[in-house]
């Protein structure tokens, strides 16, 4: 018996790809996502579809700017955002090193490996001071004088800044490279640079108006000379505590005969004597400016100073003596253009220097004493001898009395203003009359010689300042 032949499962699928056995049955997710508004609201919420497509007119529209006018707008800018600026991109940071004028270099390798006049390529003024000396990176204790500010180590404090100081030669080169690009350096400031050194930076910047050595000596002045344009210049010798080092008459004719179109000098710690001093009011026709700080001159060097035909003004600030030998008052003379006197901390007890320098100075109107200490009645009566004084200003002076400025004010006929400010020997209740009517024929006055009895006079009847078993009673 035979039975017909029978196909397997498999044999039964057909194997046509149209065949309508072949195709997945659909899902209800598959036909939900091809529904074309849900597409469309999906594609709304991408995030690719959020972010804003790329246009041909999305670049830097800055970069069609010249610099020129770049720089002309971000000189318009307060000072507060150029650090702000500089860190936009590359070409800003080499535009506002550009604007960049002023700087104070505390690391001498930033300047000798170039880096420096590379991304400041416009610098006028230039502070070398910090960078001349070697700090103690790790020590905690600062120490700070004017302009310097540097750390020391509390084991070589006595002889730190002496040690510590970079070679003339360092120092030297280190002017080479900032004289072959800073055409237009205007002012400096430097320590323990050479001679040689100086005559290389100002043969490359012949611009240079103002200067600043400090630890100088009268080899270095040797190069002043072939600084031609220099207007203002300071030296400091020694200072005390820090480094010494010696200015002496050599030093001070050298810069007399190389400066002669110097209208500003000051020299802080420095020797010399009348010599010194005559040299440069001799040739040194258009000084207006002396300042006289810590000198260490020898005697007679006031008498020097009526040499100097142009000078207007006179500043002494930091002296602890005057001149205790200055000469005879009868060959004294005087300064014929002089208009301000200025004495800042000096002493003024030794009435022979006092005599000699109101003498000399006998032509200005304007007198400014300021933390002076010495000066009592008979040092002050010394003032006398100024014949047209218009303004008079007293500061610190805690030993003048009523009675001595009476005397000396009141023999002057052209005061025209007054300042007397924190001088406690001075007292209300002991002006005068005649001093009351010459107050009320000034044209200015400020008084408040003593601030402590201002205050109380202020504070009368609130109760502050007694005694605390007295203002705290017991209930």
């Amino acid at each position: 018996m035979t039975f017909p032949k029978t196909k397997s499962f498999r044999e039964k699928i057909p194997t046509s790809p149209k065949s309508p056995l072949r195709r997945r049955r659909s899902s209800w997710t598959s036909s939900w996502l091809n529904n074309s508004t849900v597409s469309a609201v999906m594609q709304s919420q991408s995030p690719r579809s959020i972010s804003k497509p790329q246009t041909p007119t999305d670049f830097d529209r800055t970069l069609s700017l010249p610099d020129s006018l770049l720089l002309k707008i971000l000189h318009k800018l307060p000072e507060s955002q150029n650090d702000e600026v500089s860190l936009v991109c590359k070409r800003w940071l080499n535009l506002q090193g550009r604007r960049i004028r002023t700087l104070r270099v505390l690391d001498l390798d930033f300047l000798l490996s170039g880096k420096l006049l590379s991304r400041f390529p416009k610098l006028s003024n230039v502070d070398l001071s910090n960078a001349c000396i070697y700090p103690s990176r790790n020590s905690p204790i600062s120490l700070s004088h004017k302009s310097i500010s540097f750390r020391v180590s509390s084991s070589n404090w006595d002889d730190f800044v002496e040690e510590n100081l970079l070679h003339s030669e360092t120092v030297d080169r280190g002017l080479r490279v900032l004289g072959r690009g800073s055409c237009d350096l205007l002012r400096l400031v430097v320590i323990n640079a050479s001679e040689m050194g100086l005559l290389g930076l100002a043969e490359q910047c012949c611009d240079l108006q103002e200067l600043e050595l400090h630890k100088c000596n009268d080899n270095l002045l040797r190069g002043i000379a072939a600084c031609e344009n220099l207007r203002a210049l300071r030296l400091v010798g020694s200072v005390d505590g820090l480094y010494t080092s010696s200015v002496s008459d050599i030093g001070l004719t050298i810069l007399a005969q190389g400066c002669k179109r110097l209208a500003k000098l000051e020299l802080s710690g420095c020797e010399g004597s009348f010599d010194g001093i005559r040299a440069i009011g001799q040739c040194c026709d258009l000084l207006e400016d002396f300042t006289v700080s810590h000198h260490r001159m020898d005697d007679g060097w006031i008498a020097a100073l009526s040499c100097f035909e142009s000078l207007k003004t006179l500043t002494i600030s930091s002296c602890p003596k005057m001149d205790s030998c200055p000469g005879p008052e009868e060959l004294m003379g005087s300064c014929p253009a002089l208009e301000s006197l200025q004495l800042k901390r000096c002493c003024l007890s030794d009435k022979h220097g006092v005599r000699a320098l109101f003498k000399v100075c006998d032509g200005a109107t304007t007198v400014h004493i300021q933390d002076c200490w010495g000066l009592d009645d008979d040092s002050f009566s010394l003032a006398k001898a100024f014949r047209r004084v218009r303004f008079l200003s007293l500061e610190g002076c805690s030993v003048l009395t009523t009675g001595g400025l009476e005397s000396v004010v009141l023999r002057w006929e052209e005061l025209e203003s007054m300042r007397v400010m924190s001088c406690k020997n001075i007292k209300d209740s002991e002006i005068s009359s005649a001093l009351s009517s010459l107050f009320s024929l000034l044209k200015e006055l400020t008084w408040r010689p003593d601030t402590r009895s201002h205050l109380s006079s202020r504070l009368q009847g609130t109760g502050i300042g007694k005694r605390g078993s007295k203002f705290f009673k017991k209930r």
